[in-house]
């Protein structure tokens, strides 16, 4: 059964900095509170409070945090471990940054069972085997025996939320669980989290900055701003009368993907980008055709100036046709050419104004940051190497691409570690904007950002294709930021490109199948639409039998 949550006065710093300001909330057993705000707002903050952690540099001063019949805050370090991972048990934002790389997956999902000694290990493999297939992992039997680099994002994150639930916890903190997930497979874990919840009776508190998941999942919801309680009220209630200001921003904000782009891209003759039959994939390479397969006979035109989407979901190839592009990845087959000449397959055979030219957007800012390194020093870098500046001269530049992805100056002297997973996504995004590139390759540049941040950034794609007629290739799960930014879609599954779409066609039917697919397993904002698209799916089987 679930546990009642009881938090009261909680009061979170940093140094003499507050960032969580007399916090108070009640989470009743089996119910969902939902964490809301921007970036940097203290949602995962306290969201953390609850297992009595708090991040390095910062520190638990007052209030208290009651789960069921303990008194979380006044236990002993010894006491925090035995409750974290097995009554309490956390799903973090980026998977990535969080398995072991050296670790096989299944180790690893089935550790929190083994460690709190609730199933022998055998038991324990066939508790997790089962909840892959819940999860809807592919290879549920097998996928077990691969390393975090051999999965997708995607399937990444639903494995941690199987490590999450092995252990049967009474309260689960959901922290963005579905950021990184494409539409059709957000469906299908939401459903899961909903059931594991509902049959269990679990306690959670979902923190999330996509309010039309939150409608979904959340019985209520807490709007967070500064650190401060904006307004708290039923999920119902807040989508249909907010009281607040900052609220009705954010439902605002929430929309504004579904409109159309204002920019319109002029074809030149030449295309800036050409992809030709491209395939790639992991593994031996023999007669054009790998091991493991992951594009096949991809062909893709860009033109100066233009944004085409990629769409599809995890595991379609996505990632790995932007990192064939970047050079990060050889390709098995096929040719890639850039302003009218072979781009070199590697890093290593391109030339500096090569590199310059194409830049990447990581989808995982976590591991795409020095942690090390002060965001000053991640920007001046690029800076320095492509342009030549002197240090002067890259100072006044730092500031002035903080100002432009809507980051305050005064994190230009900061540490990466600091900072919230939007503000690093948005230094992410900076460090390839200061190259000054012809290209730039998006990976979910958005997925990480909250409503307001996430629209500011797309709002500043279209700025930066009129008056830099950047050209962008812009690759995500989320359909309205693809709508929002992209002149075309291109529609991807299982490595192969299935339709492309033009703007002017988005609104018209039919379309590809798998297209029409995916677009209904976009989250309306709304209660009850989880409901309606599950009742067209049968629902996934995966019980398990000690």
């Amino acid at each position: 059964m679930g546990a009642r949550i009881e938090v009261e006065n909680l009061r979170i710093v940093a140094g003499d900095v507050g960032l969580v300001h007399d916090i108070s909330f009640t989470v009743e057993p089996g119910q969902v509170l939902a964490l809301i705000g921007e970036s940097g707002s203290g949602k995962t903050t306290i969201a953390l409070a609850l297992m009595g952690y708090a991040r390095r540099g910062c520190r638990i001063a007052s209030g208290r945090v009651r789960v069921g019949e303990v008194d979380v805050l006044t236990l002993a370090e010894s006491g925090k471990r035995a409750l974290r991972g097995r009554k309490i048990a956390y799903i973090a934002q980026s998977a990535a940054a969080s398995f072991n790389p050296s670790r096989r997956l299944l180790d690893q999902v089935v550790e929190p069972a083994l460690l709190h000694g609730v199933l022998e290990r055998a038991a324990a493999e066939r508790k997790a085997i089962a909840l892959f297939r819940e999860l809807a992992l592919p290879d549920a039997e097998t996928i077990g025996q691969r390393y975090p680099h051999e999965v997708s994002g995607g399937q990444l994150q639903r494995l941690m939320a199987a490590m999450a639930l092995i252990a049967d916890p009474d309260v689960v903190i959901f922290d963005e669980p579905t950021t990184a997930l494409d539409v059709t497979t957000q469906v299908e874990v939401l459903a899961a989290f909903r059931r594991a919840m509902r049959e269990r009776g679990v306690s959670a508190i979902y923190v999330s900055h996509d309010l039309a998941v939150v409608a979904q999942m959340a019985d209520s919801i807490l709007v967070l701003r500064h650190g401060r309680m904006r307004e708290c009220a039923s999920t119902v209630q807040i989508l249909a009368s907010p009281a607040d200001d900052y609220t009705r921003s954010l439902l605002a904000a929430s929309r504004i993907g579904e409109r159309a782009p204002d920019v319109s891209a002029q074809p030149s003759a030449m295309p800036l980008l050409e992809v030709t039959a491209l395939s790639a994939g992991y593994g031996r390479v023999r007669d054009g055709k790998c091991e493991h397969p992951v594009l096949e006979d991809v062909e893709i035109q860009l033109y100066a100036g233009q944004a085409i989407g990629v769409i599809g979901e995890s595991g379609s190839g996505k990632s790995t046709l932007a990192r064939c592009i970047a050079g990060l990845i050889a390709p098995a087959a096929g040719t890639i050419r850039f302003g009218g000449h072979p781009l070199p397959a590697t890093l290593a055979q391109r030339d500096r104004e090569t590199l310059r030219r194409v830049q990447i957007v990581f989808q995982h800012a976590d591991t795409a940051l020095n942690p090390a390194h002060t965001v000053a020093k991640i920007l001046e870098r690029p800076l320095a190497f492509f342009h030549d500046m002197d240090a002067n001269a890259r100072r006044r530049r730092v500031a002035e691409l903080l100002d432009l992805v809507k980051l305050p100056a005064t994190l230009a002297e900061r540490s990466c570690v600091g900072l919230s997973g939007g503000q690093k996504q948005r230094v992410n995004l900076a460090r390839a904007l200061a190259a000054q590139p012809d290209l730039i390759l998006c990976d979910e540049v958005t997925s990480a950002l909250d409503p307001v941040v996430a629209a500011a950034i797309l709002d500043l794609i279209c700025e930066l294709r009129r008056e830099v007629k950047a050209s962008y290739l812009f690759i995500s799960h989320d359909m309205h930021s693809v709508r929002a930014v992209c002149d075309a879609i291109v529609v991807m599954r299982y490595g192969r490109k299935l339709a492309q779409i033009a703007r002017e066609d988005y609104a018209r039917g039919p379309h590809h199948p798998y297209y029409e697919q995916l677009a209904r397993s976009v989250p309306e904002l709304r209660t009850g639409w989880l409901d309606e698209v599950l009742a067209a799916r049968p629902a996934p089987t995966g019980v398990f039998v000690p």
